[in-house]
Parts: structure tokens; C-alpha cells; sequence
């Protein structure tokens, strides 16, 4: 039936015409935006999966700020730590050359001056061995804690190691020295005990230090993969997109003129009454 009132040919081309621009524009949108899945209106389950996911890369940025800092803290300690063992290596070669018999009053008199000087500097070694207001290496120093997880239910713990003048690691006092040959030899065995406490702390900070490298490491792996399993959800494949771009395109230029055409069908019953 010709009618002028209804255009069937002309409602559904338009229809067509609308449905291929409602597609073009999101195709559109993905390739300015490179993601199939830009909100909840595109894909309500994948795009709560990967804000989900995104929670996590955010909080696993602030898990490898705290490793940073607690290895930051540990290096710290160990750099001062290995300075104290060395001056320790010191203060038994001095000690050694004092316990000689033979030697002369004021030549064990500047040794001994020598001695007490390097024993004060394990002190101010200690006491500024600090990084952001820590030192694991001081008196009454406590353990350290880093966040191992996203949701904060693990830490890595770091135990303090006490490298100060008479506090258990190191037998040395802040006052301890000698006068004679005699007292310098007694030293020895005390100096000795020390150097060996120390390089057992230096292997438990090491060993500290080693673990929160290694943690650090995982995380940063474990964040890419993260990463790229929220891309393998919402990210639009490109090549895709493009292709369907030109389709498109021509699908909505031919759209137009399939509209035009039913358009110009009515015009066709004016011929009837000629």
C-alpha cells in the first residue's frame, strides 16, 4: 500500500541509521579512550572487577614505600654497624701494641689516648646512625615493621640490634681503657668477644635487609601483573576498533542514503494522478 501519512521503508532505515551511529559513537569512545570498558554502563562486572584491582596496584605502591623506607633503615644501621667493627679492629690493635711489656710509658700513654678517642667514636656513630627519626643500632632501640601486603594483614618484621658501648653486643663501656700493660692484655678477650657479637648483628641486619629486597622485588612483579590483568579486562584492542571504525563509517554513509532514498519512495504517488 502507497501511503503519504506512514513510511515504513523510510522507519526503518532511520532505525538502522540510529543503531549504526549509536555503535559508531562507541567505537569512537573506545579509540579515544583505549578502553572497551570505560564505566559500569559498558560491562557492570568487569568494570567492578577492575576498580577492585585498581584498589589494589594503589595499595601496593604504598607497601613498596614502606619496604623502601625499612630497607633505607636497615642499610643505614649496617653502614654504621660495619664502622663500629672496624673501629673495634682498631681499638684491639691498639690494645695489642699496649699489652707489649717492652714499650715505653709515653708511647702506651699515646696509645692509650688513641684508644680512647676511637672508643668515643663508636659512640656518636651509634647514637647518629638514623634515617627518617629510626636507628635500629642505639640503646633501647625497638624492632621495625614494613607492610608486606595490600590490606596491611602482613609485615615483615626487623629485630634492632643493640651495637652501643656496654649494651650486651658490644662488652666495651664508655669507660673502658688501660694504664699498663697488664690492663691493656686483659682488653683483648673483651675486644674480641665484641667484634664477634658485632658481626653476628651485621649478619642478622643483612640477612633483614636481603628479605625486604626481595619482598620489594615480588610486589613490584605482582603489581605489573595486576596491571596487566585489569588491561586484559578493560582495555579495547586498537586494530579492532579501527577496523570497525571504517565499517562503520561506511555503514552510516550508506545508512543515509537508504533514508534518503525511502524518503523519495512517497514522491511516487504523485505520478498517480497525472
Amino acid at each position: 500500500m502507497q501511503s503519504v501519512n506512514t513510511n515504513v521503508g523510510a522507519m526503518v532505515a532511520l532505525q538502522n541509521l540510529n543503531r549504526t551511529s549509536t555503535d559508531l559513537m562507541s567505537t569512537q569512545n573506545r579509540i579515544s579512550t583505549g578502553l572497551k570498558v570505560g564505566s559500569a554502563k559498558d560491562n557492570g562486572a568487569a568494570y567492578a572487577i577492575a576498580q577492585t584491582q585498581r584498589s589494589t596496584v594503589a595499595s601496593l605502591d604504598a607497601v613498596k614505600d614502606s619496604l623502601s623506607r625499612g630497607v633505607s633503615v636497615v642499610d643505614v644501621a649496617m653502614s654504621a654497624g660495619a664502622a663500629v667493627s672496624d673501629m673495634l679492629t682498631q681499638l684491639k690493635e691498639k690494645a695489642l701494641a699496649a699489652s707489649d711489656t717492652s714499650l715505653d710509658t709515653t708511647s702506651r700513654a699515646a696509645l692509650k689516648n688513641d684508644f680512647e678517642s676511637i672508643r668515643d667514636q663508636i659512640t656518636k656513630t651509634v647514637d647518629n646512625a638514623s634515617f627518617n627519626g629510626i636507628n635500629l643500632i642505639k640503646s633501647g632501640a625497638t624492632d621495625i615493621t614494613a607492610l608486606a601486603n595490600a590490606d596491611g594483614s602482613s609485615e615483615i618484621t626487623v629485630a634492632a640490634q643493640d651495637l652501643s658501648l656496654g649494651g650486651g653486643t658490644v662488652s666495651l663501656t664508655t669507660t673502658s681503657s688501660f694504664s699498663s700493660a697488664t690492663s691493656a692484655a686483659n682488653l683483648l678477650t673483651t675486644i674480641d668477644s665484641s667484634i664477634s657479637n658485632v658481626s653476628a648483628s651485621l649478619a642478622k641486619l643483612g640477612t633483614s635487609s636481603k628479605a625486604l629486597d626481595n619482598h620489594m622485588s615480588f610486589v613490584g612483579k605482582l603489581q605489573d601483573s595486576i596491571t596487566q590483568g585489569i588491561g586484559n579486562l578493560v582495555d579495547a584492542d586498537m586494530a579492532k576498533e579501527s577496523a570497525k571504525l571504517q565499517a562503520l563509517q561506511t555503514k552510516q554513509q550508506l545508512g543515509v542514503q537508504a533514508l534518503s532514498i525511502a524518503n523519495q519512495s512517497t514522491g511516487t504517488v504523485l505520478s498517480l494522478f497525472r
